[in-house]
């Protein structure tokens, strides 16, 4: 009896040292107590910008609303358009639980793209859920002598050098694309059309209302108040389906024989090695984050439109754009 007390013993000691030593992750924590110390949301850019501001909106509303209850920072990391960022992220970070990043479509951009690109793309990281969209816009100025987007087609058409296109970022960004993708899907050659780069869509905007451009591509979010002043007109979206507010009555691309689209989502990413439990513990924040009443009050007040995807869901996603924007690169030699 004492032989079989001693081993039951025994074996209660074994069975609660494997647990702990199975429950534990190594440095990322452990399964059961994750998070155990403060959480970093990295921004890949400089203050100000659409990724701070994702950044600081997505740690406010953690914080005020309860649903993280440990201290969490927004931590800015510019350079590159984020190469910069991902360079270390992926190379430094791959286990790291508590350092997390908002990114959108330059994670994609970057990697496919032949200058500046960054040899790290989302597939390096654990994508962990959309929380916002936006769509590009095709825009000109209220005068313009374009009044949809099939006569500004015809004019670059006719000859590609004489439409100047602009936009808020450089040759090969998001911008680009969204600008030169109607005009690929309609057969010319995006090479062959003449796009001017600016310092970010309030220049852009600011190029196009002082006769430096003839169109921009820009953020749909962006435009809505200078529509109201009378100062645009938009040709297109790049949405799915007509928008609403002030863009309502702007048809799709696909409504004007356009067979393309193009979303501008932001979402927010963990480690490649990301442990499960840190994984299960941010798909559930996250989710109860895009539900909550003040994350909606906060999409309101930055003019942002909601559209929450799970981790799967948005991996799948993020794989569908990522051969939209290989297609367009392709087609414009700007391919790595």
């Amino acid at each position: 009896m004492k032989k079989k007390w001693a081993l039951a013993v025994l074996t209660g000691v074994m069975a609660l040292t494997l647990t702990a030593c199975g429950g534990s992750s190594g440095t990322n924590g452990t399964a059961s107590n994750y998070p155990e110390k403060p959480i970093v949301i990295v921004a890949p850019s400089g203050a100000g910008g659409g990724w701070d501001k994702t950044a600081r909106s997505i740690t406010k509303i953690l914080g005020e609303s309860k649903l993280v209850e440990k201290t969490m920072t927004v931590e800015n990391k510019p350079g590159g358009g984020g190469t910069v960022f991902m360079a270390q992220y992926a190379t430094k970070d791959v286990k790291n639980d508590y350092r997390l990043f908002v990114s959108s479509p330059p994670i994609l951009i970057n990697n496919l793209k032949k200058e500046g690109n960054s040899q790290f793309g989302y597939k390096n990281t654990t994508p962990l859920a959309q929380l916002t969209r936006d769509y590009g816009a095709i825009v000109v100025g209220a005068d313009s002598k374009y009044t949809d987007l099939q006569s500004l087609l015809a004019a670059i058409k006719a000859d590609p050098k004489s439409v100047t296109l602009a936009g808020g970022s450089a040759p090969g960004s998001m911008d680009h694309l969204v600008a030169v993708l109607p005009a690929y899907k309609a057969g010319v050659d995006p090479k062959s059309v003449k796009y001017i780069s600016y310092d970010g869509g309030g220049e852009a905007i600011a190029a196009l209302l002082g006769g430096n451009a003839d169109a921009i591509a820009t953020d749909a979010s962006n435009v809505s108040e200078y529509m109201k002043a009378g100062k645009v007109k938009v040709l297109a979206v790049t949405s799915t389906e007509r928008l609403g507010g002030e863009l309502k009555d702007i048809p799709t691309l696909k409504e004007q024989g356009i067979d393309a689209e193009f979303t501008i989502w932001r979402g927010v990413f963990g480690p490649e090695q990301m442990s499960d439990a840190a994984k299960s513990y941010w798909e559930t924040k996250l989710k109860a984050l895009s539900e909550s009443p003040e994350w909606q009050k906060e999409l309101e007040v930055n003019g942002w439109a909601s559209e929450y995807k799970n981790s799967a869901d948005f991996t799948k996603f993020l794989g569908e754009q990522e051969k939209t924007v290989q297609e367009l690169l392709t087609a414009l030699g700007m391919q790595k």
